[in-house]
């Protein structure tokens, strides 16, 4: 215990003085102009670091997407099954490092952030020993589900193969909070660069010259990914000798409490990310599923996609609101809110209107198939609401994050999309016959029910107490309550 102490105490400051409060137009200029240059250069490098992490993804659709309807809708739903049912686990596992990582880089205690990493390393990967089965067995649990046998069949083959990524996701994941709590973004950037470019290689190989379809697609997906990892890990080791003291016993102390505090957050995006997941396997128990599913798998990829444009504005917010916090400093903590609130809503209304503009066109970069081109570019309006919830979502998930509120927001998330949005999702697109159009009006309905509440939340909070909350948390994981 003295030890651990010891890596607390080795590095501990304090934050200085709060941030001035805006009492003018010029207060509210300078505060504007302050925190953006330190949202823009956290949020720009996460922002670039998603969309070339994201892309691995999206081309692996694209090139689905151009050998068949049928090959399209098999990968989506493979990649949404052990997206949002296994990968999205861990992502969501590991927001309760990057809660106390963000704080402990505020309060100086990077000794500490080696710890958590390796603490989350653990559950991770027990975890995914124990989501194994999702992967293995996925055709027999596609089929339960309503899945039609010929898209379950190839769906549950992708699934299996991609199996290796399920593993390479437990390590690089919390490399990321590791390096992102402490805002070395620059070296995650090159790492996502590199990543894609690599995949991008071995991926026209496997599918063009060798031409092994999905099968390649699936194998290049594997080798990126774990590609990824291992430079993540690399860099960590040798050039972060400041946070990484190396493997220590300590990561296997207090696992239980860790592995709860975890859970809470889990719950928080997972409950997110299976409300989406569902939406897909609804439409695929209408008609003409291979139309329907592909035409929501198009909307939900460019909703993905500008979700990893504003993904920065959540990390940075969730790193500027927990440095802060840890810090003792609640005023700069709110204004980073602010701040990143209104950029994010801009971002939402350019995206909006570009996606209107362009609602013949956008489909024609997924499919080839004029059937499911004219299907998604149906009603584009319903897909522009989402595109301006999701930037929104982005500052109100780091303020979440940052703040350590994951317990309450995930009771919230329960209330919004499974007794609100999925109901009326089920009766739009089946009761109504509106088809898949009413099973997305059932879902935005519900993020736009969450999203008021989270606003009406953070505008609520005490930020001052939300500073003492934050100094018993790090004293409770630090060992000096003890």
């Amino acid at each position: 215990m003295e030890e651990e102490r010891g890596l607390v105490e080795k590095t501990k400051r304090r934050g200085g003085e709060d941030e001035l409060e805006v009492r003018n137009f010029s207060d509210a200029i300078r505060l504007w102009t302050d925190e953006s240059k330190k949202l823009w250069m956290l949020a720009a490098t996460i922002t670039v670091t998603s969309l070339f992490t994201y892309g691995i993804n999206s081309s692996i659709q694209i090139v689905a997407g151009h050998l068949s309807a049928l090959q399209l809708s098999a990968v989506s739903t493979a990649l949404t099954l052990c997206s949002n049912f296994t990968t999205g686990f861990l992502l969501s596992m590991g927001s309760a490092l990057e809660t106390l990582s963000g704080q402990a880089v505020g309060a100086g205690q990077v000794g500490m952030l080696s710890i958590y990493m390796q603490r989350t390393w653990i559950i991770l990967i027990i975890s995914s020993i124990l989501m194994s089965p999702i992967y293995i067995f996925a055709t027999p649990i596609l089929s339960f589900l309503g899945q039609q046998p010929d898209i379950a069949v190839l769906a549950g083959r992708f699934a299996l193969l991609i199996l290796p990524h399920q593993f390479s996701i437990a390590i690089s994941y919390p490399c990321q909070k590791f390096l992102l709590t402490q805002s070395k973004v620059l070296p995650l950037a090159y790492i996502a660069f590199i990543t894609l470019a690599l995949h991008l290689g071995v991926l026209w190989l496997f599918t063009s010259v060798l031409e092994w379809g999905s099968t390649g697609a699936a194998i290049a997906y594997d080798v990126s990914s774990c590609t990824a990892a291992l430079f993540q890990v690399i860099y960590i080791m040798f050039w972060c000798k400041d946070s990484w003291i190396g493997f220590s016993w300590f990561a296997f102390k207090d696992l239980w409490p860790f592995i709860k505090l975890s859970l809470s957050s889990a719950f928080m995006l997972l409950f997110s990310d299976w409300y989406s997941a569902l939406i897909v396997f609804l439409t695929g128990l209408l008609n003409k599923a291979e139309v329907t599913v592909a035409s929501v798998s198009i909307w939900l990829n460019i909703n993905t996609w500008e979700h990893m444009l504003v993904i920065g504005f959540m990390s940075a917010t969730s790193v500027r609101l927990s440095n802060e916090l840890g810090s003792g400093r609640p005023r700069a903590g709110k204004y980073a809110v602010i701040v990143s609130g209104l950029t994010t809503l801009f971002i939402g209304v350019v995206s909006s209107i570009l996606i209107l503009a362009t609602w013949n066109k956008f489909p024609l970069l997924f499919t080839s198939s004029k059937e499911v081109q004219d299907s998604a570019s149906t009603a584009v309006y319903l897909l522009a609401i989402a595109l301006m919830i999701t930037c929104i979502q982005s500052t109100l998930t780091g303020a979440i994050i940052g703040g350590g509120w994951q317990g309450l927001v995930a009771y919230i998330n329960l209330g919004c999309y499974y007794l609100l949005g999925l109901p009326l999702a089920v009766t739009l697109g089946f009761l109504f016959h509106w088809g898949w159009q009413g099973i997305w009006i059932g879902m935005i309905s519900g993020y736009m029910a969450q999203t008021l509440v989270l606003i009406t939340m953070v505008c609520m909070t005490n930020w001052k107490g939300q500073v003492i909350k934050a100094e018993k948390r790090l004293q409770f994981w630090s060992g000096e309550d003890q």
